[in-house]
This record gives C-alpha cells, structure tokens and sequence, in this order.
C-alpha cells in the first residue's frame, strides 16, 4: 500500500461566486468533461470522480461525522471522515488532504490510496443521485480536531462494534457501507486485525 505525508496544502479553489465543476468520468475514470455540481446529481445522475476518506486515532477507531443540517445533500447523516469531489483537474489524493483540513481543522498525519469503488446510490430523502467513481484513502489523524460548523455537525471515533451498533439505530449516508466495505482490506492493513475492521 503506497503512503504518503499528507497536508493541507492551499491550492487554487473556486470563489463562493464560481460554479463548482465536477469531473465526469467514464466507466474506467479517464476524465470527459465536466459539470455543475447539482447538476450532476440530478437524476438520473452524470458518472464524476469522488473521493471518501477513513481516518483513525492511535487506537485503532474510526473518525466518523455528521453532515451538518445545512448541506444541501443528505444533512444530519452520519458517514466517514470526509469525503467530496476533486476540482477539474485536481489530483484526488490532494483534494482528500485538502477537504480534509477544511471540515475537521485537521490534516492527516498519513494517508494511502485504498483503491477506488464506482457506485449509484439515489438519496431518496433529497432525491439526488451518487453516480460516483470513487477514490479510496486511509490514514491516520492527530488531534484535536476544529470541525467547520458549515460542514460538520457532529465527530465520534468509533470502535468497529461501535460503528455496527451505532449504523444500526442511526441515519447514515447511502454511499457510506459501499464506501467502507471497498476500503476495509486497506483498514485492516493499517489498524492491524485486534481493531476488528
């Protein structure tokens, strides 16, 4: 499993006046064109690069946030550490370090590519669609955390029961198992098999 150092890096982002651009992809990931963010999620949903991070403290448990009530999808869930889209052009590995730092105050201390997954998942409580080529990564956070109240509503480190006991009684976001269960075999690699993931 290839690791880097990661850290957040300023890198040139849209203006709140800007439109956000997605990359749309084809079934491989080979970038062909771009689009609008709500667009893109319209159904029935346009294919575009994503990615989803899983961070874990020195013990072997996995930071998970609430989405805050005014993000515009799935508000209120649960789902893993971050996640988002890479700008046009934006490598996902620094826009997962990049995203990271601007909703929990945190940079990874280490991250590594944990594949990718590709994936439809309608929302049906907003009704937009996750048609999502993914890029996986896994990592290690130091604390504390700062979340931004404008993203984050809520941060828990769990333990993988906790995590089964919690996902069970809890609303959590429709991509989050798909997300997870792809990344698990790199999770094991870096929690070691006693964390249970």
């Amino acid at each position: 499993m290839p690791i880097s150092s990661a850290t957040a890096a300023d890198s040139s982002s849209p203006s709140s006046t800007e439109a956000i651009l997605l990359e749309l992809v084809d079934e491989s990931g080979t970038t062909i064109g771009t689009a609008e963010k709500l667009a893109a999620h319209q159904p029935p949903g346009q294919l575009h690069r994503a990615f989803s991070v899983f961070l874990f403290d020195e013990h072997g448990r996995l930071l998970i946030q609430q989405r805050a009530l005014g993000k515009y999808h799935s508000p209120g869930v649960w789902s893993n550490t971050c996640c988002g889209h890479p700008y046009p052009g934006e490598a996902p590995f620094a826009a997962a370090a990049r995203r990271t730092f601007e909703e929990l105050g945190a940079s990874p201390s280490l991250m590594a590519e944990a594949g990718t997954v590709r994936y439809n998942h309608p929302d049906p409580a907003s009704g937009l669609v996750e048609q999502e080529f993914n890029h996986l990564f896994v990592g290690l956070v130091p604390g504390p955390l700062r979340p931004d109240p404008e993203e984050v509503g809520d941060t828990a480190f769990v333990s993988a029961q906790e995590l089964k006991e919690r996902h069970e009684q809890d609303p959590f976001s429709a991509w989050f198992m798909t997300v997870l269960d792809a990344a698990r075999p790199a999770v094991r690699e870096l929690t070691g098999d006693a964390a249970g993931w």
